[in-house]
C-alpha cells in the first residue's frame, strides 16, 4: 500500500492572519516589511495576500502619449507634393531632416513659379 504524501505548508494559518494584519494595517508600502517579519520573499508575501484576496495593486500611472507632429511617412508625402518626383529612397531620413528638406524645397518653390511666369510673360 502506498503511503500518503503530507503537503508541505508554506503559511499556517496564524501566519495568514498576522500577515492580512500587518497588510491592512501598513498598505502595499509595508509588504517589504511583512516579509522581513516573516522571513519570506516579498513575491510569496505577495502571492499569498494575492490569494488571500487582500493585496491591492497600485495603480501605474498613465503615461502621457507624446505628440511626436506628423510621421515620416505624412513628412515624406507632403515632400513630395512640393518637389514632384518619388522620394521613397529618403524613408531611411529621420523625421527632422525630412522637415528640413520640406523646408528648403518650400522655399525654393515660390522662386521657380516666379520665375516660370516670367519666362511665360515674355515669351
Amino acid at each position: 500500500m502506498a503511503e500518503a504524501k503530507t503537503k508541505t505548508v508554506n503559511y499556517t494559518d496564524e501566519m495568514v492572519n498576522t500577515m492580512v494584519a500587518r497588510y491592512q494595517e501598513l498598505g502595499n508600502d509595508g509588504i517589504e516589511t511583512i516579509a522581513d517579519e516573516m522571513n519570506r520573499s516579498v513575491r510569496s508575501v505577495r502571492s499569498k495576500l494575492v490569494r488571500e484576496g487582500v493585496y491591492v495593486a497600485t495603480p501605474k500611472a498613465p503615461t502621457a502619449r507624446k505628440d511626436t507632429g506628423p510621421t515620416k511617412k505624412e513628412l515624406l508625402n507632403q515632400l513630395e507634393e512640393i518637389v514632384g518626383f518619388d522620394v521613397t529612397p529618403l524613408q531611411g531620413a529621420t523625421k527632422e531632416g525630412i522637415a528640413t528638406l520640406i523646408a528648403f524645397a518650400a522655399s525654393a518653390a515660390p522662386q521657380e513659379q516666379e520665375e516660370e511666369e516670367q519666362e511665360e510673360a515674355e515669351a
